[in-house]
């Protein structure tokens, strides 16, 4: 039963659809209008995570090529095997604190001002699993490791959107979709320097193309084309004899490359296609868990949910976040500490994402520093966060975003020095506060500029 309940809360399609489902019902609709919005919602999810796997298959061989190519050694931040890692020892607790965690985030979008329901199941679950693997370290266990672990997972899911709406905001040009996805730091300080540093500076959408090069205007061909660049620039600096030997089985080095960089633009082009039929349904089937449970809540949901606003600068922010993570690399190496490689999933999806937040608030200059930065802080955050982490800070990956390390530094480091009970006093002053100001405002929503 637990392990069926894992997997049902940590299946973003299970889940998004079961929230659809629930919120139709609530609205008295049709029996049609019911089958059709849930299984659009689900297929949506079904589809978009289809692209996602389709894109990190054809990521996994470049990450290689590029370690080969470079002759670097390091960590490797991977939030999939940090957590399968973890599931083995702490798997009961993180189910425990997932479960209640999002009970725990109902109940502080009803009574406080961070009106977010967060639907990003895995993440949801890497997060419980974090925190779960912070605490047992801690000496917490039984009721008060439930406890503690819930409520500080429920805040969570309702704070970080909350950061984000603003610009939410301005990419979607309306406030019915929260943002739901554990790299809001990056995406937050990535919106930010846009607006310093770009004034006057176009979007991303509006490149000129010369007249002769129009086909670039299609997003998929552009992205097919750059990357197949990128991937042959890369293979033939590691050599055809290591990739033909070891990752394409003998298909020559530059077709397998072509091959996977067209994969790669496939995987983003499915991933659009999903975000779109999930939009469609999601929103107006949230309406009726929004009026009736929580009043002007929003669903936050996954990143790829920005990427349709603006398809270059998600092109954009993939290599300068990737630009950010070598460079901060070599500050690493410079200075002695652990080096963290720069893993290219991550830097794509939260890359990719920075990018468009950047370019909301300031064009293509804030699409390319922005996500410069967040590349740079995806990878100095997890060199404080892995001494927090007991064992599994001795492992060759961790958490990859920023929100991952945010949460547990601030969590570990006030356990390392308060103890179990500081940070249980902590946890529940920080739930508590919000809950005050609340009732003391007499239920205002939050604030415009959080």
């Amino acid at each position: 039963m637990r392990q069926l309940v894992l997997d049902i809360l940590s299946q973003p399609a299970v889940l998004v659809a079961a929230i659809a489902l629930i919120g139709l019902l609530i609205q008295k609709k049709s029996s049609a209008e019911i089958i059709k919005g849930t299984t659009k919602t689900f297929l949506g999810f079904i589809v978009l995570s289809a692209g996602a796997n389709v894109l990190v298959g054809s990521l996994d061989p470049f990450g290689k090529m590029f370690q080969e190519a470079f002759h670097v050694n390091g960590v490797v931040p991977n939030n999939e095997a940090i957590v399968a890692m973890a599931l083995t020892k702490y798997g009961s607790t993180t189910a425990l604190i997932m479960f209640f965690g999002m009970i725990a985030n109902i109940l502080v979008a009803r009574f406080t001002n961070f009106k977010y329901i967060f639907l990003t199941g895995h993440h949801t679950l890497y997060m419980a699993c974090m925190i779960a693997v912070i605490l047992v370290v801690a000496g917490m266990e039984g009721f008060q490791l439930v406890l503690i672990g819930s409520l500080a997972l429920g805040l969570i899911m309702g704070v970080f959107p909350a950061l984000a709406q603003p610009y939410m905001r301005k990419i979607t040009g309306n406030d019915q979709v929260g943002f739901g996805h554990f790299s809001t730091l990056g995406y937050v300080l990535s919106g930010a320097i846009g607006s310093v540093v770009g004034k006057n500076s176009p979007s991303t959408e509006k490149i000129n193309f010369p007249k002769g090069l129009g086909f670039l205007r299609d997003s998929s061909i552009s992205i097919a084309l750059t990357m197949s660049i990128l991937y042959i620039i890369v293979a033939i600096i590691a050599g055809p004899d290591y990739i033909e030997k070891n990752l394409s089985n003998g298909t020559h080095f530059i077709v397998f490359s072509i091959v996977q960089a067209v994969t790669f633009a496939a995987g983003v082009f499915i991933i659009l296609t999903g975000v779109r039929l999930i939009l469609a349904e999601i929103v107006p089937a949230f309406k009726g868990i929004s009026n009736k449970l929580v009043p002007n809540a929003k669903p936050a949901l996954d990143c790829p949910i920005v990427f349709p606003y603006a398809p270059n600068a998600v092109l954009i922010g993939f290599f300068c976040s990737f630009l950010g993570g070598i460079v901060g690399m070599f500050i690493l190496g410079a200075v002695g500490a652990v080096i963290i490689l720069p893993g290219v999933v991550p830097h794509f999806f939260t890359g990719a994402t920075a990018g468009v937040f950047g370019n909301a608030t300031g064009g293509i200059r804030g699409a390319m520093i922005g996500s410069f930065f967040n590349g740079l802080l995806i990878t100095f955050l997890p060199v404080f966060l892995m001494p927090v982490l007991g064992d599994l800070g001795f492992a060759n990956t961790t958490f990859s975003d920023s929100d991952f390390a945010a949460s547990g530094i601030l969590l570990g480091y006030i356990t390392k020095h308060l103890g179990s009970a500081g940070l249980t006093v902590f946890v529940l002053a920080a739930v508590i506060i919000p809950v005050a100001v609340y009732f003391l405002r007499g239920k205002k929503r939050v604030p415009e500029n959080l």
